[in-house]
């Protein structure tokens, strides 16, 4: 029997590349406390609590190996936390990782052979049935309340207003939105630890980010090349999704990654530019998760003695 992805040749197990992965979003979890308060702190465990707790029971239930304690049930929980904001109600992040887990993992077959990623759809799924309780944007507790408009950047650029909020504020954190989508400064460190680890690819990380703000900046609100650059980089969860959502395993090769950052960064800049919705980092991951098979049929390779063929149905040669 074939087994699952991640195809990790070394000897680094799971539960510890998942432990990284925890320790690299500490920083931003603490940032995201400092500015949102301890809600923050609670609904993150709230979150990583139902996704584990789901793990384990469904696991329980239907019989299968207990995988709960890998990590990799709370590392989902902890991205479906940096995706939410500090308001959304508690039993929405429950609600959600319970989608996130039982229904996109553990429905597929678990760990490697989820065909999206579990926290991002996670969102979705309470995005879509509660909005009001999700889409909602409250202010950094260091800022006064009457201060600047509790819209995010990107839905302030979009409705042709000014947002108030400097490139500094962006990086560090103090601008409304979810968790993840504050202190940019401290995702990029942890980011950057995944790297000397070898844990994340750099490459697929840096062309989701790099051709979603350049696209756009070219396609912008008021015709060719009158996008912003740093505005769509730093005021909305690109960082968060290129740098830790985006960089699962879905592919062995380089080309095969860059094919599904590339095809993810064109679907964001799409749904930013095109779409009622400003933000797009969920919908874009998403639309290349469902494309990752389209991919591998382009990105395989030709094998020397075959003729070069692209046939989507082969037929069996027995």
């Amino acid at each position: 029997m074939a087994e699952c992805a991640p195809y990790l040749r070394e000897n680094r197990s799971t539960r510890a590349v998942m432990g990284e992965v925890c320790a690299a979003l500490l920083p931003a979890l603490a940032g995201a406390v400092w500015f949102f308060g301890l809600r923050a702190l609670w609904l993150t465990l709230v979150s990583a609590a139902a996704c584990v707790l789901s793990e384990w029971l469904f696991q329980l239930l239907a019989r299968r190996p207990v995988t709960a304690a890998d990590g990799s049930a709370l590392v989902t929980g902890l991205l479906l936390a940096m995706s939410l904001p500090a308001s959304a109600p508690y039993w929405a992040a429950a609600a959600a990782g319970v989608f996130a887990i039982v229904v996109v993992k553990q429905l597929f077959g678990g760990i490697g052979s989820n065909f999206a990623n579990p926290a991002l759809m996670g969102r979705l799924f309470v995005m879509t049935v509660w909005p009001a309780e999700i889409l909602q944007s409250p202010l950094p507790r260091t800022l006064p309340a009457d201060a600047l408009s509790s819209a995010t950047v990107l839905a302030a650029a979009r409705a042709g207003e000014e947002s108030g909020y400097t490139l500094r504020q962006m990086l560090i954190g103090e601008i409304p939105g979810a968790l993840g989508e504050t202190g940019k400064l401290l995702l990029l460190a942890g980011f950057g630890y995944l790297c000397l680890r070898g844990i994340v690819n750099f490459g697929a990380a840096a062309v989701y980010i790099g051709s979603t703000a350049a696209l756009c900046a070219v396609f912008g609100p008021e015709g060719l090349f009158t996008g912003d650059f740093l505005q769509n980089l730093l005021g909305g969860g690109l960082i968060l999704g290129g740098c830790f959502m985006l960089t699962d395993y879905p592919f062995a090769s380089r080309r095969g990654r860059l094919l599904c950052a590339l095809a993810a960064g064109t679907a964001t800049a799409w749904f930013r530019c095109f779409s009622a919705y400003p933000e797009g980092v969920c919908f874009g991951i998403l639309t290349a998760n469902c494309l990752a098979g389209l991919i591998g049929l382009l990105e395989r390779r030709h094998v020397y003695g075959k003729g070069r063929t692209f046939k989507f149905f082969r037929r069996n040669p027995s």
